[in-house]
């Protein structure tokens, strides 16, 4: 609280983080120490069994009191990146020690320093004080107060940690209070948080636990009036998305598809959307294609990019679908698509593609091939991630030069890594934009190098000509900002290029959901399939775009400057964003609100019944 208290903006928000963080605590502990309590009254007075269990009880209360302290000074590099408490990213990543464990001792040697020692010294120091506190010694109940005072423990400790005589034990929707995550998350203990994001995962977050109910037919009738397209145009009622989608440019072989997926790139670091000047080569593209300059990610995480860019599918509080079990095979994405107008597709990453599950989400889901950080020759620089953007990249252009020489069309998902804590790259390859060299900023400027390097090999070559290219970030850098979802941190960078792209700055708000219809439609590919986004080649040019934007289990939807924010298991509010700002509504947009709500429903719903595919005559 004294470290982050200009978030906290009064006294009583002072005393209302304590009074919620005192119950927390006391909710936690008891979790933990209820069971050892029991046991310990039962087996009192049990000479030999209660001297064993006494080294086991030392034990588990040690290890417990050094895994508080641990997640506790773990905690201040985790608000520094992320913004919040450790939660489920904390143990997700654990299961990719290579890229973490490297990450780490290459750019937070301090923190992992500074976490150890106070972990061994509280493993010694609290050792020796469980040690001193023995049962074995100490004056012991009779028989027959025993299960008494046991029945009487285990009520306590039930009532603590629920901390709440209501229908739910108490939770962090519970303790949050003000439009601030991370403020909320003070509240709770780092333990708490962590433990209670992972008993999540078993079952899964749903929309339908979290947010207003609605009725699957009125889902329906919301999500397909919010895509503007006729009636007509959809062919399935079991399928309730899937409709038709004709091109709006035909040629007689489709254009070849090549998306560049830019690693944490906001617009706050592209010099023509007003960030940094740190983007000299997408600004000078940006003049020769079309540039959407109000777009919006889906989310905060990679693989959440990867899932509105390559699947089109709405964002829930839930896991990204690229790691889920349910769409690991059977589920939309474009290269399952392109595969039935006989695409060569592939998936290429300087780094390993295990990492976030992506090699078998994409294995399973119609791309072909994975080239990877094991498939480069003697690549230029190897870092914490996996080769550099310009060894991917130029690896990329031979394999493309190859690919045009056969008659197949080709479809490429190309993710680049430089620009990644801890923000490794060549020397020699740009003029520093401040010190020490390994800073974000730097890591930006030469992944935007890297890729005006590619454009120069790609324009030179025969597959320029039939091949559309888009540039998108897959999310932005992690927000600080005090909002419910900051919005701000959501504009990213999207720009399409290609022979017969005209320049074209395009302001209309743009969400990455938009980016897959349209690229079919100027592919020339006419087709069946379940993407609620819109096609921005036929939209007008005075059409209201809308972005839809999950920030942990909060969701936005912004339709012009309107924005509907949903909470768990809270009452939808209603905000104008204006001046990079949410500000409170007092006007309610019931339709909005509806519209809404409607969006992460279907996205549950969808994932839940396996109903986001194709049809197998489509």
């Amino acid at each position: 609280m004294l470290w982050e208290s200009d978030r906290i903006s009064s006294a009583s928000d002072w005393l209302t983080i304590l009074g919620f963080g005192f119950r927390i605590d006391l909710a936690t502990i008891s979790y933990w120490v209820a069971l050892p309590a029991i046991i310990s009254l039962l087996i009192s007075g049990i000479p030999y069994l209660n001297r064993f269990w006494d080294v086991i009880c030392r034990l588990w209360l040690t290890g417990i009191f050094v895994f508080f302290v641990f997640m506790e000074a773990a905690t201040p590099a985790f608000i520094n990146e992320y913004n919040l408490r450790p939660n489920r990213l904390f143990v997700e990543y654990l299961i990719y020690p290579k890229e973490v464990f490297s990450m780490l001792i290459e750019g937070h040697k301090l923190t992992l320093v500074i976490t150890f020692g106070i972990t061994v010294a509280t493993t010694l120091i609290a050792y020796r004080i469980f040690r001193k506190r023995s049962i074995v010694n100490s004056p012991q109940p009779r028989w027959f107060e025993r299960p008494v005072l046991a029945i009487i423990v285990l009520l306590v400790c039930v009532l603590a940690a629920r901390s709440s005589l209501q229908h739910r034990a108490i939770n962090p929707s519970y303790t949050a209070f003000t439009n601030d995550p991370l403020t909320n998350s003070l509240t709770l203990n780092s333990t708490y948080s962590m433990l209670y994001a992972v008993s999540q995962l078993s079952g899964e977050v749903s929309s339908f636990q979290l947010y207003p109910l609605m009725k699957k037919p009125q889902i329906v009738d919301e999500i397909r009036q919010s895509m503007g397209i006729p009636l007509t145009d959809f062919v399935s009622d079991t399928y309730p998305t899937l409709h038709k989608q004709t091109a709006s440019r035909q040629y007689a072989r489709p254009k070849n598809l090549v998306i560049i997926l830019e690693e944490s790139l906001g617009a706050q670091f592209i010099g023509r959307l007003g960030g940094l000047p740190l983007s000299p080569e997408y600004d000078k593209l940006a003049t020769q294609g079309w540039a959407f300059d109000n777009l919006y990610a889906t989310g905060t995480r990679s693989v959440r990019g990867i899932e509105a860019v390559v699947t089109g599918f709405v964002p829930t509080p839930a896991r990204s679908t690229v790691k889920l079990p349910n769409s690991q095979t059977n589920f939309f994405t474009l290269a399952k698509l392109l595969d039935k107008y006989h695409f060569d597709t592939s998936f290429m990453y300087g780094g390993g593609a295990h990492f976030d599950n992506m090699k078998s989400f994409f294995l399973g889901n119609g791309f072909d091939s994975i080239i990877e950080e094991k498939d480069f020759v003697k690549p230029e620089f190897v870092g914490s991630w996996g080769v550099s953007d310009e060894d991917l990249f130029r690896k990329a252009n031979q394999q493309f030069i190859e690919k045009s020489k056969s008659n197949k069309p080709f479809f490429s998902l190309v993710f680049s890594s430089s620009n990644h804590d801890p923000y490794e790259f060549p020397d020699g390859k740009i003029n520093l934009y401040n010190t020490p060299k390994n800073t974000r900023e730097n890591a930006v400027k030469y992944a935007d190098y890297a890729v005006g390097q590619f454009f120069k090999l790609a324009k030179k070559s025969d597959y320029w000509k039939d091949t559309i290219f888009l540039i998108v970030a897959d999310h932005d850098a992690r927000s600080t900002r005090p909002e419910l979802v900051p919005i701000t941190n959501f504009h990213i960078p999207a720009l399409i290029l290609g022979d017969g792209i005209a320049p074209k700055a395009d302001y209309r708000i743009v969400s990455q959901l938009d980016l897959a219809p349209t690229l079919l439609s100027l592919m020339g590919i006419s087709s069946t399939h379940p993407m609620i986004g819109k096609d921005m080649t036929t939209a007008s040019p005075d059409y209201i775009g809308r972005a839809i934007m999950q920030f942990h289990q909060n969701e936005a939807y912004m339709k012009g400057n309107d924005v509907v924010v949903l909470q768990p298991k809270k009452a939808p509010e209603s905000f104008i964003y204006k001046n990079k700002q949410l500000i409170p509504s007092k006007k309610i947009n019931e339709d909005l609100i509806k519209e809404a709500i409607a969006h992460p429903l279907l996205g549950t719903w969808l994932y839940n019944d396996r109903k986001y595919r194709l049809l197998p005559d489509h």
